[in-house]
């Protein structure tokens, strides 16, 4: 009977568990209005997506990517939603000077800054490495380095409003995959940076927290692009991934998965190496 009861109890603790996973953290609207945020990869995809969110909350936003007509026709959108300011500045973050140029023109237009969303990325093509160490080193600098100038630059302004620093990463940070090796290292540094850097800001005491966000395939208009014809991995949508994203960095989680049941799948990835390996495989062609 005893066994029986703890048993029962064990099932009650993971039922429980598996249903705050489910619902995860409330989003409260309210604390995002008139917030001041910096956006980076907002011309499309899943910046776009956040920039509206936050617009449709009331914040101040600044979006950065390279292309400025697109970015002018987000303000413009974010406007309409109700940003109390929608500002963009283009710039390429493979150059090294951009990067701390961006956020100190967010902090300068916007009066300091409550969140730095981390979530561009530079194109790298879906195939088999072909010993192009050049392009991994430009990457290496547009997905990762520019992430932390970006960071080290806005850490004295985030302080000063215990503010947020959000790393939009991913499920190929955790686990490797086939074609997409470039891709895969900048990822793997980034949650190892990040997640180092949320052990010193917590030792230090830090009003300053760090959100570390994994996503799974997003229905992008460039991801669907690269992996059509490769893989029938599912994608999902690009809007739900950014509220995803705002509400993670709103509510201080130091790591969050969307969708929320593939915590588990990296929670189990070295506990069968082979089969894991094997399934991976299984979801490419080649």
């Amino acid at each position: 009977m005893k066994a029986f009861t703890k048993l029962l109890i064990v099932g009650a603790i993971g039922v429980a568990f598996v249903a705050f996973q489910w619902s995860g953290p409330t989003l409260d609207p309210e604390s995002l209005k008139g917030v001041r945020v910096l956006v980076t990869g907002a011309s499309t995809g899943i910046g776009e997506q956040m920039a509206y969110h936050l617009a449709g909350f009331g914040a101040q936003v600044v979006i950065t990517a390279r292309r400025e007509k697109v970015l002018q026709q987000v303000v413009e959108k974010c406007q309409g939603l109700g940003a109390q300011k929608a500002l963009y500045v283009a710039a390429d973050m493979a150059n090294p000077s951009d990067p701390e140029r961006v956020v100190q023109f967010a902090v300068d237009k916007l009066g300091g800054l409550d969140y730095l969303v981390l979530n561009h990325i530079g194109s790298s093509p879906f195939a088999m490495w072909d010993g192009d160490v050049e392009h991994t080193r430009w990457l290496m600098q547009v997905n990762f380095l520019s992430y932390l100038q970006m960071a080290k630059t806005a850490l004295p302004t985030l302080e000063q409003s215990s503010g947020s620093i959000v790393v939009v990463s991913s499920l190929l940070g955790k686990m490797c995959s086939p074609f997409m090796a470039p891709y895969t290292s900048t990822k793997f540094a980034l949650n190892g940076f990040f997640g180092t850097l949320q052990h010193e800001l917590a030792m230090q005491r830090s009003n300053v927290s760090v959100t570390i966000t994994i996503l799974a395939l997003i229905d992008t208009d460039s991801a669907m692009e690269k992996v059509k014809g490769f893989t029938n991995i599912p994608a999902w949508p690009a809007s739900e991934a950014a509220l995803h994203i705002i509400t993670s960095g709103a509510t201080r989680q130091t790591e969050s998965y969307y969708p929320w049941f593939w915590y588990y799948g990296s929670l189990i990835r070295d506990w069968f190496p082979y089969f894991r390996d094997i399934s991976i495989r299984n979801f490419y062609k080649y």
